[in-house]
């Protein structure tokens, strides 16, 4: 009967420990809201964490290192520790994975769609707005040790995108667009002449023209027998700002489902007629766009600007051995519209945010770091290494800066041509970008609207019939497949004092599981030894 009981009550124990791992590490970081110390501490030692997205460019790296070395050479009794990654998601997953553990990160560069998901964690990210005034330590402030830009340099609608929640949550880093990176020469070889500002029926007449083929199923434009004459890398950037173009909804600012209406469909159906001619494919169907661009079996590719040193003829970075090189003139111009009257353009790219810890002098060290992250010299220097701009007029017009575009094209290096103009595009059309609302759960959002473009091209090639019952099937699908039946719920519970941030990524969940298991083998070893010399005496 003993035996039984212990039994019971070690898988109790074990099952209660699982589920408060499961669940109550996983809830809301009880801390309390950071107040702006009255002074700095410079007598004691601060070591914050620094986590950053860097695709192996060994510029990047460097450029980092020495934003740091900088740093720390003002500020010497802060130590920042570097921690970098190959992809957004994976930083994404570390968080929520620390944040059951307690340990996240002290500055973060990440998307805004995931801070809204940290803001589940109560006073886990830290509001900005009060910092950015602070006339002690605020943007520019009178004890800052460096030339630090005011709120008011930062481009405006760069930091609309860290605006949610009726906070600033982070600061833009760097920004990009979308661009159309085109083979100028084939498509004067079709007869045609690139207009000032594209559109999609361009766009689309072209490509049907470059799939003309001989007895022998080699294409005539390039005489391959490969030829995808447009690929799109995003595809939900490239449901989104079809849609905007055309006035049609994508979700409201607070999350309200927006994106499966009639002219949804009606984009779907365009492009489901392209993709059955083989006009148009998708990077998750085909691959990278440049690779196909610059082996001369792609007339248009569009991709982020901060792509740029991957496309065309004599890109630094091509991917594609040399004997594949096919040799074009590359131009690169703003992606295709519906009214060329009223352009419409997204504007994304990584953001900082700053996470809340118990001694607000690290967050105060944090802060200032990232304070030195949006100076001039940080600005520029990453700017340089792709097709980004700086986040700040300060930086944009700073005579480095300008210097470094009036020298386009010395060199297939630092001046690439083709890098330098995708950066002036942005340049130039800032007022004519946007950002989409964030909110808890519009990642999922973002993810099913490029779903929708990839599994209606993928069903064209299945040779299913696309017709209204497809959209609604497929609409469902989506629904479902990306919880979007449960926004509502997201948004209630991101303001609530039981917020819960969701499901568990795979690793967390074996950790947390390993964690518990071990501790509930050890309780019940306690308690079996207990037992054991109770009976002995």
């Amino acid at each position: 009967m003993l035996k039984r009981t212990m039994t019971r009550l070690c898988l109790t124990v074990l099952t209660a420990g699982m589920i408060s791992a499961l669940t109550g590490c996983h809830g809301r970081e009880g801390l309390s809201a950071f107040e702006i110390p009255e002074k700095m501490d410079t007598s004691g030692e601060y070591e914050i964490t620094f986590w950053a997205k860097n695709d192996t460019n060994k510029t990047q790296t460097a450029i980092y290192e020495q934003a740091i070395a900088g740093f720390e050479e003002l500020y010497p009794n802060i130590t920042v520790n570097l921690r970098l990654y190959t992809d957004y998601g994976k930083i994404y997953n570390d968080v929520i994975t620390n944040i059951t553990t307690g340990t996240t990160p002290n500055v973060c560069i990440t998307y805004p769609d995931h801070i809204a998901t940290y803001l589940t964690g109560s006073n886990l990210v830290v509001p900005l707005e009060e910092l950015f005034v602070d006339d002690r330590y605020g943007l520019g402030g009178s004890e800052v040790r460096f030339d630090a830009p005011s709120k008011e340099e930062i481009i405006p609608q760069f930091l609309e995108e860290c605006s949610f929640g009726g906070h600033y949550y982070a600061v833009p880093y760097m920004r990009s667009t979308e661009a159309c990176y085109i083979n100028k020469t084939y498509v004067e070889a079709l007869g045609y002449t690139l207009p000032d500002a594209l559109t999609w029926d361009f766009i689309w007449e072209v490509s049907e023209a470059a799939m003309e083929q001989d007895a022998e199923g080699t294409f005539l434009l390039n005489g391959q027998k490969v030829m995808i004459p447009f690929i799109y890398k995003s595809t939900d950037n490239m449901m989104i700002q079809m849609l905007k173009q055309k006035g049609a909804g994508y979700s409201t600012e607070d999350g309200e489902l927006l994106l499966f209406n009639d002219t949804t469909g009606e984009l779907l159906e365009t492009i489901a007629k392209h993709a059955q001619s083989g006009a148009f494919s998708t990077f998750k169907i085909s691959s990278y766009p440049a690779n196909f661009l610059n082996a001369g079996q792609c007339v248009f590719a569009i991709d982020s600007t901060a792509g740029a040193t991957w496309m065309g003829t004599n890109a630094p970075l091509c991917d594609i051995s040399e004997d594949k090189i096919v040799e074009f003139e590359t131009q690169v111009m703003p992606i295709p519209q519906f009214d060329v009257q009223n352009p419409q353009m997204i504007s994304q790219g990584p953001s900082v945010c700053i996470f809340n810890k118990e001694d607000t002098q690290e967050v105060l060290a944090s802060w200032l770091f990232v304070q030195y992250l949006l100076s001039n010299d940080v600005q520029i220097a990453y700017a340089e290494t792709e097709g980004y701009v700086p986040v700040t007029t300060k930086a944009q017009e700073s005579s480095a800066y300008q210097d470094y575009l009036s020298r386009c094209g010395e060199d297939n290096g630092q001046y690439y041509d083709i890098k330098i103009k995708a950066s002036e595009l942005l340049l130039q059309n800032v007022a004519h970008t946007f950002v989409t609302p964030v909110f808890n759960g519009s990642t999922s959002l973002r993810d099913a609207s490029g779903q929708l473009i990839e599994n209606t091209v993928k069903s064209v090639r299945r040779n299913e019939t696309i017709d209204d019952a497809y959209f609604e099937e497929l609409y469902s699908d989506m629904i479902s497949l990306h919880r979007l039946d449960q926004l509502a719920g997201l948004r209630d519970t991101a303001s609530s004092e039981k917020a819960d941030l969701g499901k568990l990524p795979q690793t967390s969940v074996i950790l947390l599981l390993s964690l518990a298991g071990a501790w509930m083998m050890i309780i019940c070893f306690l308690i079996v030894r207990m037992v054991k010399k109770k009976r002995e005496l």
